[in-house]
């Protein structure tokens, strides 16, 4: 299965890992080469750092990232000077990250190199435009590890998500919490345009409020939802409608909710998009199961799925029996192990 041909037709593609050694790094690779047999000249940067030598985690050797001629970057000066691949500076951005300013650079010869772009969204957005402008056909995004924001539709057109048994020694439960990140990725929208262009106004001035059926905004005097769930359920009435939260949506605060008041059932709660939700799959279903009830300005356009059925702690599973598992549990999106499609192609 072509991971290009999935990336088709879009200008943003971020990569991103539910954890540590999930594939992330090598479906980055295994995209970039089929990149490099077409010559598609592209851009890549990442919200974190990547392709280091080692995982000093598990002490064990990473994949590096090979870049070819022409292909653009945006990492920091000091990355550059320890990367094998030749590069050269076209722009000295405004952008800086723990490990030095970020630059724009164009591959002169290829070779093995290291990133570490922009930290905020807004920052990874601009420095993708500006590969776009230079003559990128597309940017990929190389999202951090077990850091999801990536894939936030204000950054990426569309998302690849790399999942494995590093998750857990009990593949049933690793295929569970991928189901669980597929569903939040992909929450029913606003549709009404009146209601989506008063929370869009909410969310852009990062208010928590209440709105009614008559679309009537009832601001809650609150800097962040954590923590908040009895002040929004205190005061919810038969009128409200939606709970507008333009941060994060946790846990406790949906467990406050529901202890409250049993109004929450006829309400919904309105985030940007799932990167925003940071609440595990089973306390997730516990929730949909009470009633509770989740939209999103924004869905997240999961276009691919890659597993790795290795773990460097523990049992692995047994690559073809996990791929089979995870494409019957998930057969709306293209599920692959591009590591074992490419040794069965041997």
């Amino acid at each position: 299965m072509s991971l290009l041909n999935l990336c088709r037709g879009y200008k943003t593609i971020s990569i991103i890992g539910l954890g540590k050694n999930t594939g992330k790094t090598v479906a980055l690779n295994h995209l970039l080469s089929e990149i490099n047999k077409e010559k598609i000249p592209i851009g890549i940067t990442s919200i974190g750092r990547d392709g280091e030598d080692m995982d000093l985690v598990y002490d064990i050797e990473k994949p590096k990232i090979h870049v070819e001629k022409g292909t653009l970057i945006a990492t920091t000066m000091e990355l550059i000077y320890i990367s094998s691949a030749n590069v050269s500076i076209i722009e000295k951005t405004d952008y800086t990250s723990p490990l030095g300013d970020i630059v724009i650079s164009k591959v002169e010869s290829s070779g093995d190199i290291q990133i570490a772009g922009p930290q905020s969204i807004s920052a990874i957005k601009d420095v993708s435009n500006k590969m776009l402008n230079i003559g990128g056909e597309f940017v990929i995004v190389d999202g951090a590890i077990d850091r999801k924001s990536s894939a936030a539709p204000s950054i990426s057109d569309a998302t690849i998500m790399a999942t494995g048994g590093i998750l857990s020694p009990d593949m049933d439960k690793v295929i569970e919490d991928t189901l669980h990140q597929v569903e939040v990725f992909s929450l029913p929208v606003i549709e009404d345009k009146e209601s989506r262009s008063i929370i869009e106004g909410l969310m852009a001035q990062n208010k928590i409020a209440i709105i009614d059926k008559d679309l009537k905004i009832n601001p809650i005097n609150l800097q962040t939802a954590l923590g908040g769930g009895k002040v929004l359920g205190e005061r919810l009435d038969h009128k409200s409608k939606y709970v507008v939260v333009p941060g994060s949506l946790v846990k406790n605060t949906i467990k406050d909710l529901i202890d409250t008041t049993k109004i929450y059932k006829d309400i919904d709660i309105v985030i940007k998009d799932g990167t925003k939700i940071f609440i595990n799959s089973r306390d997730w279903m516990k929730f949909k199961k009470q009633g509770i009830k989740v939209k999103v300005l924004n869905p997240i356009n999961l276009i691919g799925i890659t597993i790795n059925p290795y773990c460097p702690n523990g049992p692995s599973f047994e690559p073809r029996e996990f791929l089979n598992k995870m494409r019957k549990s998930i057969s709306h999106i293209p599920v692959m192990d591009l590591v074992l499609e490419k040794s069965e192609r041997m």
